[in-house]
């Protein structure tokens, strides 16, 4: 812990050292920086902000870090210009409260990321949320999905989509984010409060893995219930009514539940949601997707393809890659990627099959997988009854349907080799690289059965570009199974930017990844955050009599 007298606090980017260097060398050699610029470090104090792997060249791979300088007085500006300084400040939500009062506690539908943290600030600042999702608590969750894995039994209210934690409950549960919001920080010590380890807060790329973050929601979950919010498991929301008393009256499968105030959190997989706001005409508009498949390598190559002879060095840990191309007709890229992870089965719908990747904290599985996604754009969907957004969702069921076929009908899951896809089709059987769906239970088929063909075509023009640029990753031997269609939410609930609810409803807060605002833990995390802020700085408070 930093000394509370260190009040004046500064970032220092770009300390490089050897890979071997551990805390306190970064932080001396961030020192001996800045005093090679002719300034006095006697009184500052060095701790490690941020530190990422430089791997372009791999005689020399490096730590790229960025430190944390703190001081009693502030430093001056033409010392702060000379060191390479800027100022850093830490941000926590800011509470400021409304006069209006919530007729009745404030309700979250969905315990991903944003509804858990929108419940957890409201929790701590007394609106006593209840919190619902349809799937079930941590513990029967992962029974559920395992016997999916094991029988090939889904249950489609609580499976790697639905239930505590979210879609990325089962992930490699990256915190990485591209957007800037200073809250994205105070998102990642609150994950360690909750039994995160403190690595996250330093390393460049945090991941968490689904076996540590399984137990961080459950702490957080309890955590809400112990400052008095209702924490309900098996609750779909299943209708609606917004009341002329400034209430909400929620129909579940559970009962009916009258709440002040909705935070709309449903995930981006919540298709009867979406059908649900479209038949009320919320404003609503469909957004690009990507669509595509697993890709699965042997980590071991992929170490060696970008770390060279330092493939295995303890202090680098498995290699992870991001890979993309826009030169073609449409932009391909890989995302969430996982090292040492395997490929899971991702479906919520009967019919349809779904896949996603997983690791856990440790990343020692054999392989590594990402998706490879083809951009989809809005011009791609053929409108449902006059509805693009409806056409976002059944240009997803289409591909998921047709997977689910190609897998022979029972989730199983088609696969094929690259060399099949950029060659003739010979039902090449897996050799080296083995698919880690449901443990081997695949079925060879031709990918080109499953999409559309400006898919497979930009697939293939793809692996060709990425062998480029990571040495092997257009091996023929190399395992795609299909399909990856939910990367994001395929439609955006419209709201208004200052008081975040949605438009025409000023008592229903849409945020998260299946609102369309985010896109990972982190920046769904922060917009759960924002909207309970919103909320809060609306209402004040909840009437007394709702406790009564």
């Amino acid at each position: 812990m930093s000394d509370n007298r260190l009040s004046y606090r500064y970032l220092l980017n770009d300390v490089k050292t050897s890979i071997s260097a551990d805390h306190e060398e970064i932080c001396r050699e961030a020192a001996r920086q800045m005093k090679r610029r002719g300034i006095q470090t006697r009184s500052l104090h060095f701790r490690l902000y941020k530190r990422s792997v430089d791997a372009r060249r791999k005689e020399e791979i490096r730590f790229v870090s960025s430190i944390l300088v703190e001081s009693e007085s502030p430093i001056p500006e033409d010392l702060q210009k000379r060191a390479g300084l800027r100022a850093w400040i830490d941000v926590s939500p800011e509470i400021v409260r409304g006069k209006a009062r919530l007729k009745a506690p404030p309700l979250v539908v969905g315990m991903g990321p944003a509804g858990l943290f929108a419940a957890l600030l409201l929790a701590e600042n007394g609106y006593d949320p209840i919190l619902i999702d349809r799937g079930d608590s941590i513990d029967d969750r992962v029974a559920s999905v395992d016997r999916f894995i094991r029988e090939g039994f889904l249950d489609t209210e609580s499976n790697i989509q639905f239930g505590a934690g979210g879609a990325g409950t089962f992930s490699d549960g990256k915190l990485i984010t591209r957007i800037h919001d200073p809250y994205c920080n105070y998102v990642l010590h609150m994950l360690c409060r909750f039994g995160a380890p403190e690595e996250i807060l330093t390393l460049a790329k945090p991941h968490i893995g689904t076996d540590l973050l399984r137990r961080i929601i459950a702490n957080l979950l309890s955590e809400i219930e112990r400052l008095g919010g209702k924490v309900l498991y098996r609750t779909r929301m299943d209708d609606f009514c917004e009341s002329a008393d400034a209430s909400v009256t929620v129909y579940t499968n559970y009962g009916e539940l009258r709440s002040g105030a909705l935070i709309l959190a449903p995930g981006h997989s919540a298709r009867d949601t979406y059908e649900l706001l479209l038949k009320k005409q919320f404003s609503i508009e469909a957004k690009p997707i990507s669509v595509g498949v697993r890709a699965e390598h042997l980590q071991c190559e992929i170490d060696r393809a970008l770390y060279g002879d330092l493939a295995g060095h303890p202090n680098l840990g498995p290699a992870e890659y991001a890979l993309s191309d826009t030169r073609g007709t449409r932009g391909v890229y890989t995302f969430c990627m996982c090292p040492g992870g395997e490929v899971v089965a991702a479906a919520s719908e009967e019919g349809g099959l779904v896949v996603n990747g997983m690791s856990n904290h440790a990343r020692n599985g054999k392989n590594a997988n990402a998706a490879v996604a083809v951009s989809i754009s809005c011009t791609d969907y053929e409108p449902i009854n006059g509805s693009l957004a409806l056409g976002a969702i059944a240009f997803q069921r289409r591909i998921e349907r047709a997977a689910f076929t190609a897998g022979g009908g029972d989730y199983d899951a088609p696969i094929m080799t690259l060399g099949d896809l950029i060659g003739e089709y010979r039902a090449t059987e897996p050799s080296r690289v083995l698919p880690s769906y449901r443990r081997g239970k695949i079925h060879l088929t031709d990918l080109r059965s499953v999409f559309p063909t400006f898919i497979t075509e930009s697939l293939r023009y793809a692996f060709s570009s990425f062998g480029k640029k990571l040495e092997g990753y257009d091996a023929p031997d190399t395992i795609l199974t299909a399909a990856e269609t939910r990367t994001s939410a395929p439609l955006r609930i419209l709201r208004l930017p200052e008081e975040r609810t949605a438009i025409g409803h000023e008592l229903i807060y849409p945020c998260g990844e299946g609102a369309g605002y985010a896109g990972g833990i982190t920046s769904a995390a922060v917009d759960g955050l924002r909207s309970a802020e919103a909320l809060i700085k609306k209402f004040g408070s909840v009437s007394e009599s709702c406790f009564n």
